[in-house]
């Protein structure tokens, strides 16, 4: 089994299930034993800031959104850019912290890439695998930027990505036209 961890899984757009319809999945793990992520495209309705005046000690002033990762409920996590407050990196350049003293001091902190999650996506052994054999995901490597980009319209963009890459591959060519209508 190959790990798909540091990768991007995509909804397929058959995929109904109303937790992961259009949505666009960081495996922050994966191995024979199961895989979780975060769904990077579901914004919660409230900020960072609003939910730790809820629950944490100290100033906030982070108005980014808090980020819904999943239907499975669990601790509060942060995918962000700073090595010293995490417990692994993911892929270069993202960093997956939970525990608590690295969340209070990452929402200190000003400046650099962060998210912040509420639940989580998980998989038990075998299971993700089955579904991706069912066509539910796509799959593509993630990038620091792609994680940390604007989630408004990731699931289409990432999801055009995949298809070009897939047309370029069968096609036998480098590049795409931007308007294949045009010829």
């Amino acid at each position: 089994m190959e790990s798909l961890q540091g990768h991007l899984l995509v909804a397929s757009p058959h995929l109904r299930d109303p937790n992961f319809a259009q949505t666009v999945v960081f495996l922050i793990h994966h191995s024979k034993e199961g895989a979780f992520g975060v769904v990077l495209n579901r914004r919660a309705d409230s900020t960072v800031q609003e939910l730790w005046e809820k629950i944490g000690e100290g100033p906030c002033e982070s108005q980014e959104y808090v980020h819904v990762g999943g239907p499975v409920s669990g601790p509060l996590m942060a995918l962000h850019g700073d090595a010293e407050l995490s417990e692994m990196e993911v892929i270069p350049g993202v960093y997956f912290a939970a525990q608590r003293d690295h969340l209070e001091r990452l929402l200190r902190q000003s400046g650099g890439p962060f998210r912040l999650f509420v639940g989580h996506a998980g998989w038990a052994s075998g299971q993700l695998e089955g579904e991706l054999r069912q066509g539910a995901w796509l799959t593509t490597p993630a990038s620091a930027q792609l994680v940390f980009d604007d989630d408004a319209d990731l699931w289409r963009r990432v999801t055009r990505h995949i298809g070009n890459s897939l047309l370029k591959s069968a096609l036998r060519v480098s590049e795409l036209p931007p308007d294949p209508t045009m010829n």
